[in-house]
Formats: C-alpha cells, sequence, structure tokens
C-alpha cells in the first residue's frame, strides 16, 4: 500500500509537470492554427480576432504602418478582395529567444504569390499578431 502511494504521487507530480508544458505549446499551435486557417479562407474577420491592440502590416514592400486591430482588419479587406485567396501553406515556424512566435509561409492568390512573415506576441495568456509583413514574390 505504501509502495501505491508513492507511485500515486509520483504519478500525479508527473501529469502536472507535462500539462503545465504542454499548454503553452497547445496555445501556440491553436494561435498558429487559427491564423493559417483565416488567411488560407482569406477572412479578415476571422484573421482579425487573433490580432493584437496594434499591428504592425507591410505589403510589398510599401512602408510598415501600424494599424488598430479594427484598422488592420480593414487593410486586410481590402488586401484579400484585391488578392482572393488560392492556398496559405506555413513553410517554417518557431519562437524567437524572447518568446515570440513566428511563422514564413506562402500565400498563393489569382494575381500571384506573396511570401508573408507573420510574428505573434503572447498578450493576456494568448498570442496575438504583431505584424504580418506580404513580400510579393
Amino acid at each position: 500500500m505504501k509502495n501505491f502511494k508513492h507511485f500515486a504521487v509520483a504519478f500525479s507530480m508527473l501529469l502536472v509537470a507535462v500539462l503545465l508544458t504542454a499548454g503553452p505549446a497547445v496555445a501556440q499551435g491553436d494561435a498558429m492554427n487559427s491564423v493559417k486557417q483565416a488567411m488560407k479562407a482569406g477572412s479578415a474577420k476571422d484573421l482579425s480576432r487573433s490580432f493584437g491592440s496594434m499591428v504592425e502590416i507591410t505589403l510589398d514592400g510599401a512602408e510598415a504602418t501600424s494599424y488598430s486591430s479594427t484598422q488592420a482588419e480593414f487593410v486586410m479587406k481590402n488586401f484579400f478582395s484585391k488578392n482572393a485567396p488560392v492556398d496559405f501553406s506555413v513553410n517554417h515556424n518557431g519562437t524567437s529567444d524572447k518568446g515570440q512566435l513566428y511563422a514564413i509561409g506562402t500565400y498563393a492568390s489569382k494575381g500571384g504569390s506573396y511570401t508573408v512573415l507573420i510574428r505573434m506576441k503572447s498578450s493576456g495568456g494568448k498570442y496575438l499578431i504583431h505584424s504580418m509583413n506580404f513580400i510579393k514574390d
């Protein structure tokens, strides 16, 4: 019985440790997955759910501009209407030394393709987009 109690305590501690370390990874994956789905669908409304309060957007070499989340949604709606999506795929993603998530992807539209760099920061326990850079290929 004593061995069972030790086993139960050890198992409980291991389970808690696994859940604590897996939580951020699940949140990171969920955050980037919702962005990927919104980009693939060309849905500015769905994408805006992942925006931080301010989002820096760079379109095809123009100077980066910071927008409120509402303005950024409008900018992306305009971009999607001019560049209807065919596909969006993430080619590489990771986490920076400072804990920011990033993804490098390819946005394919009827008018051409773009290399896209998306950076997300943790805010209030969620990862939110703080910058997007679209470079026409």
